[in-house]
């Protein structure tokens, strides 16, 4: 084929579907048309990307018509529906969503990890990873391919933000009830104040943290956490691999971080591992304790790398590192890799 292939954004009207078109502003022009398809109450809308104002059409099979990719950036019951219906057209689906992730048919692709496996796509269609997961593949990546991972035990601090708009909504209502007060010494003093409403959290997420992220899966793990662990199975290639996970919720409007008990093959050294990681694509080391030289949210939002700091051995094992990772949720840990991913699968259509 030739021409630049014609592009369409499911859900542009959603926290992340905003996001991708700014990245799709900002990354190099490889696309001929792009559509902005959402749900029929957003379709007539206008929205901007690459300087131009384009409407909203609504969703239907008709909108994919001469669609050459589609991202879709909807909710999981919406993409196992229409995912389908877009590939029958003529697409190639690059999801977000966690309709599809765990599919033998469809790969589910980091592009500085496993870029090759976007062309074995039977289905049509290819998987974005979940944004926590993304927050340390990256990095984890890099080590993985030259010490070998053995073992993974990780803590997330997720952002509010990857509980969508609500969140975000549901953080600042709270934030203005206990700003200015003496909240946060008594027990439940914060609870009362915030009252029943605590949006799509359990507990009160201001002047809180919260141990529990997704729904409930069997033996009282979450879905967020079996998500980390079946999804670094897959994009490394260890369908065996041990991981831990706990998830919590902090308040932080945008920016996951975790923290990275890693265990490899053979013995680790810090120096061999900061030369992997500042050299490693998508990855930012930004580690000087004695400097107060770390990844936090506050600084890491609205930027595209993994950022990674406290780098150690562990104290009781060589073969370990320990790190902490920072990572914003709606770029790469959903738009941005999404469009790197669609942008593998342009090459196909040069």
């Amino acid at each position: 084929m030739t021409g630049k292939p014609t592009l369409a954004v499911v859900g542009a009207t959603g926290a992340v579907g905003v996001v991708m078109l700014q990245i799709l502003s900002q990354r190099a022009d490889i696309w001929g048309e792009i559509r902005l398809i959402a749900s029929p109450r957003s379709a007539g809308r206008k929205l901007a990307v690459r300087g131009e104002e384009i409407e909203v059409v609504a969703l239907s099979e008709d909108a994919f018509d001469g669609v050459d990719i589609a991202l879709f950036d909807v909710p999981d019951e919406v993409a196992a529906q229409w995912a389908p219906i877009a590939v029958a057209r003529g697409a190639v689906v690059v999801d977000n969503s966690a309709a599809f992730r765990l599919d033998p048919e469809v790969p589910l692709v980091v592009p500085e990890v496993n870029p090759h496996a976007v062309r074995t796509r039977p289905r049509g269609i290819v998987a974005n990873p979940n944004c926590t997961t993304l927050t340390m593949i990256v990095a984890l990546g890099a080590l993985h391919a030259e010490f070998g991972l053995r073992e993974l035990v990780v803590s997330s601090y997720q952002a509010v933000s990857g509980a969508g708009r609500a969140g975000v909504d549901t953080l600042r209502a709270q934030l203005s009830l206990v700003a200015g007060t003496e909240l946060g010494t008594k027990p439940g003093d914060v609870r009362r104040a915030v009252g029943e409403d605590t949006g799509p959290f359990p507990d009160p997420v201001a002047l809180n943290v919260v141990p529990w992220a997704g729904s409930l899966r069997q033996d009282g793990w979450s879905s967020e956490e079996m998500k980390v662990r079946d999804e670094s199975r897959k994009i490394l290639g260890l369908p065996q691999l041990p991981v831990a996970v706990t998830c919590v919720r902090v308040p932080v409007i945008t920016t996951h971080s975790l923290t990275v008990h890693a265990r490899f093959q053979g013995e680790v050294t810090v120096d061999g591992a900061r030369e992997i990681l500042a050299t490693a694509p998508g990855v930012v080391l930004c580690d000087d304790p004695a400097a107060g030289e770390f990844p936090t949210p506050a600084d890491v939002v609205g930027t595209d790398p993994t950022w990674v700091g406290r780098l150690r051995r562990a104290l009781d094992d060589p073969t370990a590192l320990e790190l902490f990772v920072c990572g914003d949720n709606l770029r790469k840990g959903a738009a941005l890799n999404t469009a790197q991913i669609a942008e593998l699968v342009a090459a196909d259509f040069c």
